[in-house]
């Protein structure tokens, strides 16, 4: 027998590891969330006026069946399914996502340039790359480069691209060549497929933290929230919280992030390897109106430095419960930041108003409908896939293991390529068939 289990954090990870073990019937564990709520960054909120708000611009969609199946059984017919309209706006135009798919939309001048880049690349002979900057240059040319990889994931990781590696993009970025982008211009083809996310999910009420409400009922014996682990033990096998209790386990599950982990489980001689697991941080600025919605896209991004904000959704869209009633709207505008672009979060929503205002999202007018603001700072929001991330967590990772504590999640595994809702609920579920049953 694993004996008592403790796992940390109440997101996607924790619940889904929690829920596997009421699954199994197993009954010796606890979980702890600091918060006074479930679900981590994929919790919701709703203000004093009535509209909802998530951590950003979350759509649910799944590469598992057992993800699948859980969300049928959480939601019912409690949701909404959508066929994804992004956009890219820029250049006073707007572009279907993803960009490098669809140039035919550029002005004649870019769009030839966007081409050439595109001819250049596929003929150059293979040659290593060093960082993800190279490898957008390698894989899309000089024009796709110039004009929307480099200043779009720039301003989305507020981060140096040298300093980033390209071994997460599998899934993450679409690759086009050059006869599919030559076909598709002369052709005058919308190409907007790509993707996993094409058709999504939303639940009809709550949010994307409703999915994640409903584990409360089947795991309330279990779960203690506004509990903060703030120390750790690794060789007597305890944590304690923040009320001083010295709880014991025998495997724990970790879902906060590693690099905090680290610091409250004394580990100091991984202190070094643990400072090169970088993130960044979002500011969410939700803004409400007293008017109808603005458009029928789901999100989309602004690469220009017009505004500070890298994405929109429109969030009303997802769900007409999302807001107060008919005839109210809400935007949902997201700005990324480090310690390489500080956060002023004093003068974010003006700023993100004013920006809305000049790409044209809002005119001078519609201030006067805005009854709702409401702000989110995400101090992490996603971990950076740096060149020193994989070496650092081959490092980490092994010895916890050999403590028996099992390190999951976006922030707890620190891997991006792996940080979408559904890995990270299966990572849970993953975490407890190793423990009990030996699996991979």
């Amino acid at each position: 027998m694993a004996g008592k289990i403790i796992i940390i954090g109440a997101g996607p990870s924790g619940l889904g590891a929690a829920y596997r073990l009421r699954e199994l019937e197993y009954k010796d564990w606890q979980i702890y969330e600091k918060n006074d709520y479930v679900g981590g960054l994929s919790a919701s909120f709703k203000d004093d006026k009535g509209f909802t708000w998530d951590i950003g611009g979350h759509v649910i969609f799944s590469h598992y069946e057992y993800f699948d199946n859980l969300l049928e059984k959480f939601l019912n017919k409690d949701y909404l399914e959508h066929r994804r309209k992004a956009y890219i706006w820029m250049m006073k135009r707007w572009i279907p996502y993803p960009f490098q798919n669809n140039i035919r939309y550029l002005p004649k001048k870019e769009a030839w340039e966007c081409l050439m880049g595109l001819l250049s690349a596929s003929r150059r002979k293979t040659a290593a790359v060093a960082n993800f900057k190279e490898w957008i240059l390698a894989t899309f040319g000089e024009g796709i480069a110039q004009y929307f990889m480099l200043p779009h994931n720039l301003k989305a990781w507020s981060y140096p691209l040298e300093e980033m590696s390209y071994s997460w993009t599998g899934e993450g970025v679409s690759v086009v060549d050059f006869k599919k982008a030559l076909r598709n211009f002369f052709f005058l083809r919308e190409d907007i497929s790509w993707g996993p996310h094409g058709i999504f999910k939303f639940p009809l009420c709550g949010g994307t933290g409703e999915i994640f409400r409903r584990f409360i009922p089947l795991l309330k014996d279990h779960l203690f929230l506004d509990k903060e682990i703030t120390s750790i033990d690794i060789e007597k096998r305890q944590v304690i919280s923040n009320s001083q209790d010295k709880i014991p386990y025998d495997v724990l599950i970790n879902t906060m992030p590693l690099d905090k982990f680290i610091k409250i489980a004394g580990l100091t001689k991984f202190l070094g390897v643990a400072n090169k697991l970088r993130h960044n941080g979002v500011l969410v600025v939700g803004l409400g109106f007293k008017k109808n919605a603005f458009s029928d896209k789901c999100w989309v991004y602004f690469p220009e430095g017009n505004c500070p904000f890298y994405r929109i959704t429109y969030f009303s869209n997802y769900s007409p419960h999302n807001v107060p009633g008919g005839g109210y709207s809400s935007l949902i505008c997201e700005t990324a930041y480090s310690e390489f672009k500080p956060p002023d979060t004093d003068k974010i929503v003006e700023d993100t108003i004013l920006g809305l205002i000049n790409t044209g999202i809002l005119s001078v007018d519609d201030r006067k409908h805005i009854v709702s603001t409401y702000l989110i700072d995400a101090e992490y929001a996603y971990p950076i896939p740096t060149l020193d991330r994989d070496n650092a967590l081959d490092v980490i990772q092994p010895y916890l293991k050999q403590k028996n504590i099992y390190s999951c999640g976006r922030f707890g595994s620190w891997k991006y390529e792996l940080a979408n809702t559904d890995y990270c609920l299966m990572q849970g579920v993953e975490a407890v068939d190793g423990i009990l049953a030996g699996n991979k």
